[in-house]
């Protein structure tokens, strides 16, 4: 004679989260959020663009190469460095920041961001709204050309950079351009 079979219990429908509750993640120590292209150690993702709705994004980075005078068109970028020291270039004069001082770097104003420490500097960097995380996954994706003769690639960086409101090849000075290195 055969077992009686248990009656399947219907599996509930899941209860909604309530708005907003969807995006809620935490994040241990050293995991960075998974991205469409794989960025190098020490460029960690921490919110992206479509984890806040395009308000902002977080990432930590160390700062293993000088970032050339440049202007973001559409987003501000806050740095907070955590270690080390490094240098920022604005409207020609340079500030150097340690561990716990901040800068922001409105939209619209050239800048510039240089390591001034063994080892690299490591900052938290919120640019809003979003992109940032965006931007450099095109750039990694796009590979080494956007170097030329051991320094960026100007040109190069500028059509990456034109969908994200980002250009290279900018004077610290206001409202000046200087043109890119040719080869």
């Amino acid at each position: 004679m055969p077992l009686p079979q248990p009656t399947p219990t219907p599996t509930p429908e899941p209860t909604p989260l309530p708005q907003g509750r969807e995006r809620f993640f935490v994040l241990q120590p050293g995991e960075r959020r998974p991205g469409r292209a794989p960025l190098p150690p020490g460029l960690d993702v921490k919110a992206r663009t479509a984890d806040t709705e395009g308000r902002l994004a977080i990432l930590e980075n160390r700062l293993d190469i000088d970032i050339p005078p440049h202007i973001h068109h559409h987003a501000d970028e806050f740095v907070y460095v955590l270690e080390g020291e490094l240098e920022a270039d604005i409207d020609g004069l340079t500030h150097r920041l340690t561990p716990g001082m901040c800068v922001l770097l409105p939209h619209g104003v050239p800048h510039a961001l240089r390591n001034a420490s063994q080892p690299p500097a490591r900052c938290l960097q919120i640019s809003s709204p979003g992109g940032w995380d965006a931007f450099m996954e095109d750039m990694f994706e796009a590979g080494p050309v956007v170097m030329k003769d051991g320094h960026p690639d100007h040109d190069r960086l500028n059509e990456i950079g034109a969908k994200h409101g980002m250009q290279y090849g900018i004077d610290n000075e206001p409202g000046h351009t200087t043109p890119p290195r040719s080869a």
